[in-house]
């Protein structure tokens, strides 16, 4: 029996190379021998200030990622939150059942809201969304929902899926074995692609230049630019050494995923070489790279009305898997029978 995979990104309208080689292309792999499902979570988007304006595009947008890179709606399932009501019924029953404590000690949601309204002091803190701090448990319904086994994240989503696991064992104890208890799938290196402007900020559109992201949309000449333009290190050496040469990592990472070459293998293929050439031969592995991906969504961006009935029979299928877990977590905790 196939493991099932759940995973999820929400609709930010922030696709570039990072959160294509660290999340999208490696999720889109898992298809192969695994059941997957893959939702664009809009719910958890509307935590954080949004454009209601451009929410639905984006939706689409993320939707047209997916399928560009690879994603097969015969092989895997893709579907929208909001489409499932049942991720919001489930995500306020699992929080009757999660402490406070817990979410307070969430590393995203102290980050996020220190980054809005400072230092955490207790007038700062009535104006911290419960949207934001609820964020995890609605994450774990996502999960739980449909008895995923594996859950792909980076790093920095880790803490989350071991709520998630809290959560269903904290359930399953009080009520008996109801949902599957999700292992954590770490991503490898390519899950943290870091900003060509600053290797120590995850590569973001919401950075300060737009030098600091490539974009799948970009022309080559603008590609050769942001590259030829990233941050080095000190030395002439390029080698991979994420403490001391991140700059260089991040740039060897990047040339790795988009050329198949291990890393060793470019460490010695530029063994003596300058960072100029280097960078020069990175830049066109990116953009044959990411050629492909270009060609499919612009097909796919010419077809929205296509890209739409993909998700609605993905959402629907998600739902029927959804409400058969939130019918027998509602018969556990005893609420009344329709």
């Amino acid at each position: 029996m196939q493991k099932r995979i759940f995973s999820g990104v929400r609709p930010s309208g922030d696709l570039h190379i990072g959160n294509y080689l660290g999340a999208i292309r490696q999720w889109v792999r898992l298809q192969e021998d695994r059941e997957v499902f893959f939702g664009i979570m809009d719910l958890h988007a509307i935590t954080t200030p949004h454009d209601p304006a451009k929410l639905a595009d984006q939706t689409l947008e993320t939707a047209m990622a997916y399928l560009a890179a690879g994603l097969d709606p015969a092989k895997a399932t893709l579907m929208v939150q909001s489409r499932v009501p049942a991720h919001a019924e489930l995500a306020w029953i699992l929080g009757t059942m999660t402490p406070l404590g817990e979410l307070e000690r969430m590393t995203q949601f102290k980050e996020k809201s220190r980054s809005k309204l400072g230092a955490l002091l207790p007038a700062a803190r009535q104006n911290v969304m419960a949207g934001l701090l609820n964020y995890p448990v609605l994450m774990a319904a996502d999960i739980l929902l449909y008895q995923a086994d594996a859950v792909p994240v980076g790093e920095d989503q880790v803490q989350h899926v071991e709520l998630a696991r809290s959560i269903a064992e904290r359930f399953n104890n009080r009520y008996g074995q109801t949902f599957t208890v999700p292992e954590v799938m770490l991503q490898h290196e390519a899950a943290r692609i870091m900003a060509l402007d600053d290797p120590t900020k995850k590569m973001s559109k919401s950075g300060e230049s737009d030098r600091g992201y490539i974009l799948p949309t970009d022309a080559p000449d603008a590609i050769r630019e942001k590259i030829k333009t990233a941050v080095t290190d000190s030395g002439k050496e390029v080698t991979y050494n994420p403490d001391r040469k991140p700059a260089i990592s991040n740039l060897l990472v990047i040339f790795s995923e988009f050329s198949g070459m291990p890393i060793r293998e470019l460490e010695r293929a530029y063994a003596g070489k300058s960072y100029v050439e280097f960078k020069a031969d990175l830049a066109e592995a990116v953009i044959s790279g990411l050629t492909p991906l270009q060609e499919k969504l612009a097909a796919f961006t010419k077809d929205p009305d296509g890209v739409r009935v993909i998700l609605q029979k993905g959402s629907a299928k998600a739902a029927a898997i959804a409400e058969k877990t939130l019918n027998d977590v509602k018969q556990k905790i005893g609420f009344l029978k329709t």
